[in-house]
């Protein structure tokens, strides 16, 4: 059975395999990680272009995938719009950041948002922002050197970053003026939920793309005819760069068992 293509520029984008495993569960999945040229959202558009063909290209010749999800931020900022007419056979799904559903779910009309300095400043974002920001102050945090932390099992590094990020975040909470909505702008930072609410109250909502991403998935699937019938839910983990380091990371980070590698 053809399995689904998922990439991301490093291990960031497992929080979405997690949703799409969890929505699918008879599906195969073929996990790219290109940790070899990462990080994706420190670089320019051009670069990030040419990465994305290149992964694309591979699961297509090598595992004949029979859909793609780009989970990654910046790579769909950057490039889905260019996959989708080089490859007007293979569905494909992209993220972006979840703003609607951040407008939506804000009491307060205040909300910030986490994610790379590549992904909030690309022209998508800025349409995204414009089409669904509507009334509500939107306030984007650039979140230099998270990734790099996440990706490196920085446990310092990834507690002090969360604590910088979420005071430039705030002020949180349910008055006036004050934010009680985070968009998770990239598919690291799910993983690390767990350290970023320290830094805030309860109450605080986290929004991320993962399960819409895996609701799309299953209907685009189902249009084209493609869905499982049956199956167990293969798992197949590659990398650009140490495979060992992404089976690592789905053990830590998602208790996904270590997969067969190739």
């Amino acid at each position: 059975m053809s399995p689904i293509g998922v990439f991301d520029s490093g291990v960031g984008g497992l929080s979405v395999l997690a949703a799409l495993r969890a929505e699918l569960p008879q599906e195969n999945f073929v996990y790219f990680a290109d940790t070899a040229y990462a990080p994706y959202g420190e670089r320019g558009d051009a670069y990030v272009i040419e990465q994305s063909r290149r992964v694309i290209g591979h699961l297509r010749r090598e595992h004949g995938i029979k859909a793609l999800v780009i989970a990654c931020n910046t790579a769909t900022t950057a490039a889905v719009h260019l996959m989708r007419a080089e490859n007007p056979d293979l569905p494909i799904v992209g993220l972006e950041p979840a703003l609607k559903p951040a407008v939506a779910a804000s009491r307060t009309g205040h909300i910030s948002v986490l994610a790379t300095r590549g992904t909030l400043a690309s022209a998508k974002y800025a349409t995204l922002r414009a089409s669904f920001g509507g009334g509500a102050d939107v306030r984007p945090v650039p979140c230099d050197g998270l990734v790099k932390a996440i990706e490196g099992f920085d446990s310092a590094g990834i507690a002090a970053l969360s604590e910088r990020y979420m005071a430039e975040a705030g002020p949180f909470g349910d008055g006036p003026g004050e934010v009680d909505t985070v968009v998770l702008g990239c598919t690291h930072y799910p993983l690390v939920k767990d350290e970023l609410g320290k830094h805030a109250p309860a109450t605080l909502r986290f929004i991320d793309t993962g399960v819409p991403v895996a609701q799309q998935t299953r209907r685009l699937l189902a249009s084209a005819g493609r869905l499982a019938e049956s199956g167990s839910g293969g798992l197949l983990l590659q990398s650009s760069g140490d495979v060992a380091v992404l089976e690592a990371a789905a053990a830590k980070w998602l208790g996904l068992p270590a997969a067969a590698t190739a």
